[in-house]
């Protein structure tokens, strides 16, 4: 069984280490523009949600890519763009019901979480432990599902 980013919202701080960790890593740049996790917080109630990939098993943004450039690595799991088959029409972050596929517009480029090739960083630096690499098993995806529902209703009152 592959593994996931599980996030509990709950222990979330909204400090953004996973965002200024994961867009070093990956671009050796400290800008949360340019990375796969964002931190979407909500001031008037103190909430803060970690929106990262959630490596569906059927995914809608591999679905949706009109020359398949999205596929899945066979050691992770995890959801890989292939850059150079992209046609950057931007289908897949639409396509995304977690919002955790994006358009990193300054480098032209679609970005989503790779899990660090089975080793994520923000994991490491995450001084709350609210993100944690595990075995996807179905108690997570329905806790998922009940968070994202939370954040779903979160989102729409602050609308």
């Amino acid at each position: 069984m592959s593994k996931v980013l599980f996030v509990e919202p709950e222990k979330c701080t909204g400090c953004r280490s996973c965002e200024l960790i994961c867009s070093f890593v990956h671009t050796e740049e400290f800008n949360p523009l340019r990375s796969r996790i964002s931190i979407v917080a909500f001031e008037k109630t103190g909430f803060s949600f970690p929106a990262v990939c959630q490596q569906c098993s059927v995914a809608a943004c591999m679905e949706v890519c009109p020359v398949g450039a999205i596929s899945v690595d066979a050691a992770t799991g995890a959801k890989i763009v292939n850059h150079s088959t992209c046609l950057r029409c931007k289908m897949c972050t639409i396509a995304c019901p977690f919002g955790a596929t994006f358009y990193d517009a300054d480098h032209d480029l679609i970005i989503k979480c790779d899990l660090c090739g089975g080793d994520p960083e923000c994991v490491k630096y995450c001084p709350s432990n609210a993100i944690s690499y595990r075995e996807a098993k179905s108690a997570n995806f329905n806790k998922r599902r009940e968070t994202a529902q939370k954040f779903r209703e979160v989102m729409e009152e602050g609308r």
